[in-house]
């Protein structure tokens, strides 16, 4: 494993900050449209998210036509003009995204920070049922590659007697801290795209903790900080320490 340290290039290609709550049944999306206004010079680009559910019978042996029902809009996706940062407001809950380049957590907390009162102001949610951070990496990994296990600390091991080149592997393994009461998702990707001098390697990093939460901000923000740490051990344990000199 590697040792946990600031990477200045870490490979990044976005973290997101996500509280899920449950909202009084009497809420409507439309209660979210001030904000549209109100955050328009940081956030002005607006899409709609709308949830269509699909659903199709079997009738006689034969599958009848797909229908498509259009459960209507479920929360507003706001964007800065680059589209690097997004905030999503939601009848299930909150998420803040920060897309590459990343600067660090304090960034991206702190926008968070600054957003999630807006939310619980207009949604004036009952409770706070999930908090998690998730931080997708890409690393590329220079050609040639002889050993995954140069890199990774669970790379796939094939036995020797079949052939070794791998077009593409997928590995997703989900962890349980029992003292801290927070769950991880960890999965490891791979797929043979043509690079001239790289391959590229996915590290998804999912971690959260599930409960009944006080909406008090000091209390949601202090166990953020516990998820960010899960997630920074996971990764650094997850790669060898001469895959994280390529993003020093």
């Amino acid at each position: 494993m590697a040792q946990q340290r600031h990477l200045n290039n870490a490979p990044i290609t976005e973290a997101l900050i996500d509280i899920r709550t449950k909202l009084p049944d009497s809420f409507q999306t439309k209660e979210f449209i001030p904000l549209k206004e109100k955050l328009s010079n940081n956030y002005p680009i607006v899409e709609e998210q709308s949830l269509l559910r699909g659903h199709h019978e079997i009738k006689n042996g034969k599958p009848i036509d797909l229908q498509i029902e259009n459960l209507g809009i479920q929360g507003f996706l706001l964007k800065t003009n680059d589209k690097k940062q997004v905030v999503q407001f939601r009848i299930d809950g909150f998420t803040f995204n920060r897309l590459r380049p990343y600067s660090d957590w304090v960034d991206i907390r702190k926008e968070a920070q600054e957003l999630w009162p807006l939310y619980m102001k207009f949604a004036k949610p009952e409770a706070v049922t999930r908090l998690a951070v998730r931080y997708i990496n890409q690393l590329n990994i220079p050609l040639p590659i002889h050993d995954f296990s140069e890199y990774l600390i669970s790379a796939p091991n094939i036995p020797e007697e079949l052939p070794q080149a791998v077009m593409s592997f997928l590995n997703r393994v989900t962890i349980y801290d029992s003292t801290q009461e927070i769950t991880a998702n960890i999965t490891h990707s791979f797929e043979s795209v043509p690079q001239p001098n790289s391959v590229t390697i996915i590290l998804d990093i999912d971690v959260f903790k599930q409960g009944d939460f006080p909406i008090d901000n000091k209390e949601i923000w202090y166990i953020f900080e516990k998820l960010r740490d899960m997630k920074n051990r996971i990764f650094f344990s997850s790669i060898t320490e001469k895959a994280a000199r390529l993003f020093e």
